[in-house]
This record gives C-alpha cells, sequence and structure tokens, in this order.
C-alpha cells in the first residue's frame, strides 16, 4: 500500500531516538490496567500517582492515565489527560525501555501550568527508574 506524498507508514513500537510516543506506547485495554495496577510498584505524587510494570525485554514503554470523574467535569479531566500526555512526551527519552506507566490523576488540577505536571513527573522520575529495576 503506497502512502500519500507528505504522509509516512505508521510505526510499530516505540520510536526511543528522541521521537515522539506513538500509539504503541498507549495502555489501551481495560485488563491491561487492571494487571498493571494490582502488580506495579507505586510511586506518589502530590496530585498523581504513578504505578510502574516491568515489561518483557524489547517491549515498548506504554502510558496509560485514568482521571475518574472525582477529578471534575469531562473539561477538567482531559486538560488533566493532556497534560499528562505532553509532560509524558517531554520525559519520554528520560525513562526505561520496556515499562507500563498508569498515571492515576488523585486530585484535581485545578490551574495548574504544564510547568507544574512537568516538574511532578520530573521528581518522580528517580523512583521510577528505581522500580524499574526492582
Amino acid at each position: 500500500m503506497t502512502q500519500p506524498p507528505g504522509k509516512s507508514a505508521p510505526t510499530q513500537g516505540s520510536v526511543r531516538d528522541g521521537g515522539a510516543p506513538t500509539s504503541a506506547n498507549r495502555v489501551r485495554k481495560r485488563a491491561e490496567f487492571l494487571e498493571i495496577q494490582g502488580q506495579g510498584a507505586r510511586v506518589n505524587g502530590d496530585c498523581l500517582v504513578f504505578i510502574v510494570k516491568r515489561r518483557p525485554e524489547g517491549a515498548p514503554l506504554r502510558l496509560g492515565i485514568t482521571a475518574s470523574r472525582k477529578i471534575g467535569g469531562a473539561v477538567q479531566r482531559s486538560r488533566a489527560r493532556r497534560l499528562i500526555r505532553e509532560a509524558f512526551r517531554a520525559v519520554f527519552s528520560e525513562l526505561p525501555s520496556a515499562l507500563d506507566i498508569v498515571v492515576i490523576v488523585r486530585r484535581p488540577l485545578g490551574e495548574r501550568k504544564m510547568a507544574a505536571v512537568l516538574s511532578e513527573w520530573q521528581r518522580a522520575l528517580p523512583r521510577i527508574r528505581r522500580s524499574a529495576e526492582a
């Protein structure tokens, strides 16, 4: 199948050479979320809880986000997910591969900006790496 001009073929797996995460870097199924939450190691932040579970070697790094209605309406939950995904893109190259990370939004992000969410990811990075090695 040929691609239209200007379009590239979809890639499989993660792009680790400074590239951005692809669709292969998402946790999508409920059963996968439950498995990660049941067997993963927790890293607590101010508003976010990171649950980290090791994957087989060579598997791509994946992210899943959970934001319940306790956080607020659809607009607030969507904004929280967008900020978390954008911060994930910013720290993507610093994270070890072969990990599943589920981020649970525990408290509403309110008026927090991208910098605050990114700093929470940065504070959690050393503990995420330690959890990945264990």
